[in-house]
């Protein structure tokens, strides 16, 4: 054997080439021509010895260096016992001799803490397996354990198990596990109570409340049904045109019937059409006999498009029509239903009535929160670089109460296209339509005379408003020619009124508590159909009379019965029981899936259950979904 080839690479390499007897893994057909007869294993065997590695992994030079291997020394025996690094730190005494008896270093007896495993003999010795591992049900759970489960050295494996917040079921120790999954129907919020937001006018006890305080007002609820029957009003056998461009089904709107050309310059007709291309309902107003004579002019209705206000009836389209066998211009805009004129509702009125009207004025609450909703408007408009040329009592629309919106506004803009006026003329000349419509509305009766007519709105009304009135039509009490004219635009009128802006804001804030009360006292309601919707697609199907695995089994039986405790009680006398408040009740913990418990009896007395709203929903739940597989 040659000495380049002695002990190569690891101490335990079998190499092919070595010859030592105790360490060889050849026979004798393997190469190299030498024979070796390997030997027996006995008594007299010597024992194995692994080669010496030596430094940096370098084979030694000879077989002659390789050294014999150490014996134990005697001295061993009074070697220091062997201490784990966790019982030393405990020590408290003694460390210092510990680490010169052993010769550890100071960084090898750092304070470690043992690994100590949690609920392991505990739990074991108090399930009296003893066999050291844990059963499944007690496995380890992050989210319901209180402490980690590397505890500190010296720890007692004591646990006081928390109940599982994100399982629904609390009654096991430790809960249910995070990740099964959860079959359960019980809703984590208590959206099933009704809780009335404010504003509370009324001052009243609890039994004085009845059952319209779940509802939104009847006197609201006929105004919102009374608009929606307007709005999908037809007139049959009617002679207007069954399609006008994509609008459809009309039903005009004028109160007269009388041709009125005063503010146009053409008769105009109102009605009502629902469009082919969104399903909507729209106000057309037809202007007769109109001839459109410059593209331009009818292009200036994209302008308006742009104007958004809440003070401003939306303009939509503009186009020609010969639908009612004349030239014919309609504009299209929203459409308010049941709304009146500004004239209708407080100029309007029969003749004998006149002599009253003369005395009687507009509250001036009611007249200031006109002045600022026209304000708002016209800011709106002359932001926008137009003008509204049309502020008149016959083109206002009253939409709700004390709510009014300009209309018609740009009509003008196509009908005198060709007049050649600046814009700055225009909106002046709205200040002043503005004032005029104030006045016309304080003094109604002698609106005619401007002189009488000031006179009274300076008795009937506020200094600020009069001298508003004043400002609008120009007639200030400053008349020196050498003082240049004052600015008469719509923001400085909104500065000199700002405080009555700032009351018209607050009704409005008002206004807005009162419609969000009222819809919250119907906010409960869609979820009660759906659930009254269920319970009656379930119970007692006709078809499943035959079927007793359906109607007189299981769950479904349970929700028969507990409709009948719902909606078929009787009183003492066998008189049916109408008590709406039960109804709701029972509905409300129904679709909560509540813990409490209801008794519920068979029709013929002979069978009585007792079961939760957490086992009726759960019951709802699973039959609806059986009635939608058997579809």
């Amino acid at each position: 054997m040659s000495p380049s080839t002695a002990g190569v690479g690891c101490a335990f390499n079998h190499d092919p080439q070595k010859v030592n007897a105790a360490h060889s893994c050849i026979d004798s057909s393997s190469s190299g021509g030498v024979g070796i007869k390997q030997k027996r294993l006995n008594v007299e065997s010597p024992s194995f010895t692994p080669s010496t590695t030596p430094n940096n992994g370098a084979a030694p030079t000879s077989a002659a260096t390789v050294k014999k291997p150490a014996t134990l020394s005697p001295k061993a025996a009074g070697a220091a016992p062997f201490l784990p690094k966790g019982a030393i730190s405990r020590a408290n005494s003694g460390t210092s001799q510990l680490r010169q008896e052993t010769g550890t270093p100071e960084w090898g007896l750092t304070e470690v803490p043992d690994f100590v495993p949690q609920r392991f003999d505990t739990v074991d010795s108090l399930q009296g397996t003893g066999n050291g591992v844990l059963g499944a049900s007690n496995a380890f759970d992050p989210f319901v354990s209180s402490t980690t489960p590397l505890a500190s050295a010296g720890a007692v494996v004591t646990h006081q198990m928390q109940q599982n917040p994100y399982a629904h079921d609390h009654t096991g120790i430790g809960g249910t596990s995070y990740f099964t999954s959860q079959n359960s129907f019980q809703q984590p919020v208590q959206y099933h109570l009704y809780a009335p937001i404010g504003p509370h006018n009324q001052s009243i006890l609890g039994y004085q409340r009845n059952v319209h305080d779940l509802f939104i007002p009847n006197d609201f609820r006929e105004e919102l049904q009374k608009k929606a029957a307007a709005t999908l009003q037809t007139l049959p056998n009617s002679q207007l045109p069954a399609q006008i461009d994509i609008f459809h089904s009309l039903v005009p709107l004028d109160v007269t019937h009388q041709k009125n050309a005063t503010i146009f310059g053409y008769p105009s007709w109102v009605y009502k059409a629902q469009s082919s291309k969104d399903g909507n309902f729209y106000a057309l107003r037809r202007l007769e006999g109109f001839r459109l004579t410059n593209e331009k002019a009818i292009r200036c209705v994209q302008s308006w498009k742009r104007v958004c206000s809440g003070s401003v009836v939306a303009v939509h389209d503009a186009f020609t029509n010969r639908s009612f066998q004349d030239s014919s211009l309609i504009f299209v805009t929203d459409y308010h239903p049941l709304s009146k004129t500004l004239a209708e509702q407080h100029l309007d009125g029969p003749n004998r009535y006149q002599s009253r009207h003369a005395s009687t004025h507009l509250p001036e609450p009611v007249l200031w929160g006109y002045v600022t909703q026209i304000a708002s408007a016209l800011k709106s408009i002359h932001s926008a670089g137009l003008a509204a040329r049309i502020i008149d009592p016959s083109k206002i629309l009253l939409t709700g109460k004390n709510r009014i919106r300009l209309n018609a506004c740009a009509i003008l803009d196509v009908v005198q296209h060709d007049t050649q006026r600046s814009i700055a003329d225009l909106q002046s000349n709205d200040m002043v339509n503005f004032g005029q419509l104030l006045l016309t509305l304080g003094a109604s009766s002698i609106a005619h005379n401007p002189t009488k007519a000031l006179e009274h709105f300076s008795r009937a009304y506020s200094a600020q408003l009069y001298n508003s009135v004043l400002w609008l039509l120009g007639a200030g009490p400053s008349k020196d020619p050498q003082q240049p004219p004052p600015d008469r635009s719509i923001d400085v009128f909104i500065t000199g009124i700002s405080s009555q802006l700032i009351s018209t804001f607050d009704s409005s804030l008002h206004l807005d508590d009162q419609l969000t009360y009222d819809l919250s006292r119907e906010l409960e309601n869609a979820r009660l159909i759906r659930l009254l919707t269920k319970i009656n697609f379930i119970t007692e199907r006709p078809e499943y009379d035959h079927d007793r695995h359906w109607s007189e089994n299981g769950e479904r039986y349970f929700l028969k019965l507990f409709r009948d405790y719902v909606f078929h009680q009787v009183d003492a006398q066998n008189s049916p029981v109408v008590d709406l408040g039960h109804v709701l009740t029972c509905l409300n913990k129904l679709d909560a899936g509540s813990e409490e418990k209801v008794t519920l009896i068979s029709r013929d007395e002979q069978s009585c259950f007792v079961v939760s709203y957490k086992e009726l929903k759960k019951g709802v739940e699973m039959s609806f979904q059986a009635l939608m597989k058997r579809r």
